[in-house]
């Protein structure tokens, strides 16, 4: 039985939340502010943790960041926010978000958001490295290194990068990046655009020459500029 940890000040949303997940099977844990909630999130277990954005003493980024940075805790973590333009989730996702649910929500798609989660997160790689020009990815270690340097990313992040890495010089149409990291269910429209951009940030802009490329009215692709 997986077990989520809820950390959500809302009361009526806390307990449909909490009671249909329990419905389904999940252990659920509760906290009602940041700072009890990152309290639990780094001193216990848990399969993966559902964190609202809005909360009283510590707000969602900073226990985000907090978890992921001086913690070093990777437990997969789905984000609420009511807030849903675009520079919002990226925020969520550079504070270390593995997916985010735009508030009012559907308590089905949460559901469904977590169990892929979870098969994300319990999904076993065969070891592989791979290259395109100077950016390499080794699947057993999960390190992205850009030349001597190592890059950190997201882990919707780097399951589009192993994506495009394999298809690398061709490209890798929207709906087929979306189906490699969310399966079927596919989240809104800015979901994609949002996590390419945060990946963009972590391989390209601190380097000279960029490699994730946008092709119009097709998709994206991975490549060595000399070689468009």
């Amino acid at each position: 039985m997986p077990t989520i940890l809820l950390i959500e000040d809302h009361h009526d949303i806390a307990e449909m939340v909490g009671g249909y997940l329990e419905s389904c099977d999940y252990v659920v844990d509760y906290a009602t502010d940041g700072v009890t909630g990152l309290h639990l999130a780094v001193s216990q277990d848990f399969d993966a943790i559902i964190l609202d954005l809005m909360l009283p003493g510590m707000d969602g980024l900073e226990v985000c960041r907090k978890l992921r940075q001086d913690a070093g805790k990777d437990t997969p973590l789905l984000m609420l926010t009511a807030r849903d333009t675009l520079e919002d989730k990226v925020a969520g996702l550079d504070a270390g978000a593995d997916d985010y649910l735009v508030k009012p929500f559907e308590i089905e798609e949460l559901e469904a958001r977590m169990r892929a989660m979870l098969r994300r997160a319990g999904g076993q790689m065969v070891s592989e490295s791979l290259r395109v020009a100077d950016l390499s990815v080794d699947t057993g270690t999960l390190e992205v290194r850009r030349g001597e340097r190592l890059v950190g990313v997201t882990p919707i992040g780097l399951k589009l990068l192993l994506t495009l890495m394999r298809a690398s010089p061709n490209v890798v149409n929207r709906r087929e990046l979306e189906r490699a990291v969310w399966g079927d269910i596919a989240p809104d429209s800015d979901a994609l655009r949002s996590h390419l951009y945060t990946l963009r940030k972590a391989i390209d802009k601190p380097f000279p020459r960029p490699l994730l490329q946008t092709v119009p009215g097709l998709g994206y692709r991975l490549a060595d500029v000399d070689e468009r």
